[in-house]
């Protein structure tokens, strides 16, 4: 069962949201060269007390951190450490979580440590972000669940890679329903599989973590023996984003994003509902 929200939760899921763009903005000024993995959960642990507000990742399924800081060819889920040195160069993504009155905020995003980065991450960083966004924009009513995986794949598909060949879009892993539980149903794939058919309607109330995972080679992955960290299996470094959406009677709401989504979706020609903390 989907769980459908009222606007009222809907505006509790947007505090929990905006606590997770707080720590999105203080994890990005921290993820600089000499710093370790372990040193940006501390970080993330100091907003959350901030604004009395509960990780939602740390003890999740025995998950011992406060966010997931992914490094390089790790895809998801890896674990803060005092033994990962971030250096000049490296690509981190940083998926975190926030409860506000037991109401959830998950999102994710790729940092670039340092300077000097080859063309070709930035473009994997890019291409990452943008296909999330047009899931985003996919979520209208009417739609069913496919349509935003549609939309995801297309846009990716539809980009060259530099230097040839495509990206790999992860299988293993994909976006989910988000309420009061950080995953709930459906799962959304980042690609379309015809076996599972269309999925629900997007109706007002729907809310979804939307989070494309890509790699410059395979979409295959396997888990390191802490039994959390993902890892492309041909070692090709990967890019993560997410955002929290709510589906409303006056459109889409980017719970995790400062403005809402605004100006994003404005690109698309989709006015973004209004905030209801405004």
């Amino acid at each position: 069962m989907v769980q459908i929200k009222t606007p009222e939760q809907i505006a509790k899921m947007r505090e929990a949201g905006l606590v997770v763009a707080a720590i999105h903005a203080a994890t990005r000024e921290a993820a600089v060269p000499g710093a370790t993995t372990k040193d940006l959960d501390q970080v993330a642990r100091k907003v959350l007390a901030e604004h009395d507000a509960k990780p939602n990742f740390l003890g999740y399924g025995g998950f011992p951190a406060t966010i997931c800081t992914s490094v390089n060819e790790v895809v998801v889920h890896g674990i803060p450490s005092d033994d990962v040195v971030l250096k000049d160069g490296d690509i981190i993504s940083i998926d975190c979580g926030a409860i506000i009155d037991g109401w959830h905020g998950d999102a994710a995003y790729t940092a670039f440590v340092g300077s000097g980065h080859d063309p070709e991450l930035i473009e994997l960083s890019r291409v990452t972000e943008e296909s999330m966004w047009a899931g985003i924009a996919a979520m209208k009513q009417g739609n069913r669940l496919v349509d935003v995986s549609r939309a995801i794949e297309t846009y990716i598909r539809r980009q060259p890679k530099p230097g040839g060949g495509k990206y790999g879009i992860i299988e293993d892993y994909g976006g989910h329903g988000i309420g009061t539980e950080m995953h709930m149903d459906p799962h959304l794939l980042n690609y379309v599989e015809k076996r599972r058919g269309k999925g629900p309607k997007l109706v007002p109330g729907f809310c979804l973590a939307i989070e494309p995972m890509v790699s410059l080679g395979t979409p295959k992955t396997e888990v390191l023996s802490d039994d959390w960290t993902v890892i492309t299996i041909d070692g090709t470094w990967s890019s993560h984003w997410e955002h929290s959406v709510a589906l409303t009677e006056a459109g889409p709401l980017v719970l995790t994003a400062p403005d809402g989504g605004k100006a994003k979706l404005a690109e698309y020609g989709i006015v973004a509902a209004p905030d209801p903390l405004a």
